[in-house]
């Protein structure tokens, strides 16, 4: 697993649809699932997608905890 995508996941926003602003990183499963299932988008934010969508799948969200930058003050 290449670690700039895992990082990529927390930095890029979903650029259109129903969460479109949201970091890819916190979209919903359910969200994730439907991309799953009627097909992923060419390019980078498909392959962020289908990369977000196996760790949510697989129960492995809790990988990125360590990536996440903590807020700004």
């Amino acid at each position: 697993m290449n670690p700039e995508l895992l990082e990529k996941l927390l930095s890029r926003e979903m650029p259109y649809g129903k969460y479109k602003g949201r970091i890819i990183a916190d979209l919903p499963g359910h969200y994730l699932g439907w991309f799953a299932r009627e097909g992923f988008p060419k390019g980078e934010i498909g392959q962020l997608l289908a990369l977000m969508y196996e760790l949510d799948h697989n129960n492995l969200r809790a990988l990125l905890d360590p990536l996440r930058k903590s807020p700004r003050t």
